[in-house]
């Protein structure tokens, strides 16, 4: 049966069929904890879906393709690597060092370094790789010394990453949504009104600072937190394969051999965004971010950048210029790991279609919705009230699977606009919110996220790691979503926009509120401890259980192998005796 369908690959083109190569990532990914080999596995499925099950063609189609998203993704390739060089300069210059020693002065708790963390995160809101990787650089060591585990720092570099960047009007996550809103409307303006309704940035920007202040953990991240007092920051999990920068000989640094590449950094990466959206056409400050090439100019910026560091280190004597050269090939090799991941995870999205063509999950999606590209129509009956909390929910799903939020507001967004386009603007807005928040809620659970690998790679935590402690905060604050947009999307329909602004936000407020006094409750009273235990028991059984179950499986399978062996056997038996009866 299975052999007969990929001898159709039209079969699977624009039905569930889609996200069958993700899951099956996922999945491994998740069991496995083989990043690489789970998305490879992933990646030929898609492939040979799409060339009728034979093997040789599906790794050609997975080679071009690849190829393809190298070549279409080669500035944030570049930023990458630029970005790698930029922590071996901060090392070898001694910077790193310094700041760690200054900031040991001045932060001197753990609670302060997180925050500083946070503080950080929230100030580069330009772009979430560059939010990723620049925190983790320069906060690590910092918190390394107050004995915050890995995949703690992780969480908090993910949660300012993406979520402060959907509510950011001048970032490259903005330039994307207005793109996708289309010429007819003002998409900048359309995007800023879209932010008080973003229910998932905005939760999880406040349950990350109230978990922060007071000092509260959840399930796998507590356990990881209290190993990592002992001293053990990776919780024993093992950490990204990467090259370890040589620190023999350096020499004392300063500060501000950290704090001026990150400060030229981030100037020179505005400065490109706005002159890579100048020369597109668009003069106006905000125009030109929510025009530009954002792949291409932080490429830019990043080798400008690079350059203007590399004379600050010689003219200062920090760094010697051969040095300065060395640290080229370290840096690049510092990102092998996250730029081998990403190139898969595009690979794997190229293929499953989030945006259109191979197995076209973007159909599929329109399909559910009755939406038609070609008219721009729809035919979904659902009350107007509930449409928000749908959009969530399926904006989830789509950016989990796919591992792209940027994908599902491609897919999502115009198809929100064709139902609600002439709704009152509350409930448009409302439902845009809903897609842009799922999307970001998929993104920072999925393991094949390109946001969520930057972010294991920036906190050096263990990428596997960095999904499940992540995970158990993401879900509670989405459910949140989910029941804040079911009560808004009943008020937008009947309200003006800004009413239903102030009773939306009044709503998330008390159910922030009630979930962070009852866990601050249960902890005091051990009985946080206590659930985790039960939960962490009922995920070992159900493993323990599931084993077992594979393990029956592969029993009763070879039985029932012997059992057919035996009746093939015996017909073969009797095809020769009918035949040797008819001979004679």
């Amino acid at each position: 049966m299975f052999t007969q369908l990929l001898g159709a690959g039209e079969y699977f083109i624009g039905t569930f069929w889609a996200f069958v190569p993700a899951i099956i990532a996922i999945v491994l990914a998740l069991i496995t904890k083989q990043v690489y080999l789970s998305l490879f596995a992933g990646i030929f499925a898609g492939a040979m879906f799409l060339t009728d099950g034979n093997p040789l063609d599906a790794l050609t189609m997975l080679a071009e393709t690849m190829s393809t998203q190298i070549g279409d993704n080669g500035g944030i390739l570049i930023f990458l690597v630029v970005l790698g060089i930029f922590a071996v300069l901060m090392v070898k210059s001694g910077g790193s060092q310094a700041y760690g020693e200054w900031a040991s002065c001045k932060i001197k708790t753990k609670t302060g370094a997180q925050l500083a963390t946070i503080g950080l995160g929230c100030l580069i809101f330009v772009d979430d790789y560059f939010n990723c990787l620049t925190v983790g650089s320069a906060m690590r060591p910092v918190t390394d010394k107050t004995k915050l585990s890995h995949a703690k720092l992780a969480y908090l570099i993910d949660s300012t990453a993406a979520p402060v960047c959907i509510i950011a009007p001048i970032s490259s996550w903005a330039a994307a949504v207005t793109g996708f809103l289309g010429d007819e409307s003002n998409g900048l303006v359309d995007f800023i009104m879209t932010i008080p309704f973003n229910m998932y940035a905005l939760f999880t920007i406040a349950m990350m600072i109230l978990f922060v202040v007071l000092k509260l953990d959840l399930f796998k991240m507590k356990k990881n937190e209290k190993r990592a007092e002992q001293g053990d920051l990776y919780a024993g999990e093992t950490d990204l394969p990467s090259e370890d920068i040589k620190t023999d000989g350096v020499k004392k640094g300063k500060v501000a051999s950290l704090v001026f590449p990150i400060i030229t950094l981030i100037v020179c990466c505005v400065a490109s965004m706005y002159y890579n959206g100048y020369k597109a056409g668009y003069p106006k400050f905000t125009e030109a971010f929510a025009n530009c090439s954002s792949g291409t100019a932080l490429a830019v910026g990043s080798i400008i950048a690079l350059i203007i560091t590399i004379i600050y280190y010689a003219a200062t004597k920090s760094l010697s210029f051969k040095n300065c050269m060395s640290s080229f090939t370290e840096g690049f090799k510092s990102m092998v790991p996250a730029i081998l991941i990403l190139t898969f995870a595009w690979t794997l999205c190229a293929l499953m279609g989030a945006k259109g063509g191979h197995l076209d999950a973007k159909t599929y999606i329109q399909s559910v919705f009755g939406y038609d590209e070609a008219t721009g129509m729809t035919n979904t009956t659902m009350a107007m009230g509930i449409i928000p909390a749908v959009f969530f929910i399926v904006a989830c799903l789509i950016s989990f699977a796919t591992g792209t939020s940027w994908g599902t507001f491609g897919t999502l967004i115009p198809i929100s606009l064709c139902i609600l386009g002439k709704a009152n603007s509350a409930l448009l807005y409302l439902a845009m919110s809903a897609v842009l928040a799922g999307a970001v809620y998929g993104d920072h659970v999925s393991p094949i996220s390109d946001t969520t690998i930057m972010a294991s790679t920036g906190a050096r935590c263990n990428h596997i790691d960095h999904v499940k402690t992540q995970m158990p905060y993401a879900t509670i604050v989405a459910v949140m979503c989910f029941i804040v947009y079911i009560a808004a999307g009943f008020i937008a329909a009947k309200m003006s926009y800004g009413a239903t602004v102030g009773i939306t936000l009044a709503i998330g407020a008390a159910m922030m509120a009630v979930f962070i006094v009852s866990v601050y409750f249960l902890d005091k009273k051990g009985l946080l401890d206590k659930l985790n235990d039960k939960v962490s028991a009922a995920f070992a059984k159900i493993g323990s259980k599931s084993k077992s179950d594979i393990s029956d499986t592969i029993q009763g399978s070879s039985e029932i192998s012997d059992e057919i062996e035996e009746m093939i056997t015996t017909a073969d038996n009797d095809s020769e005796n009918n035949t040797s009866n008819d001979e004679k």
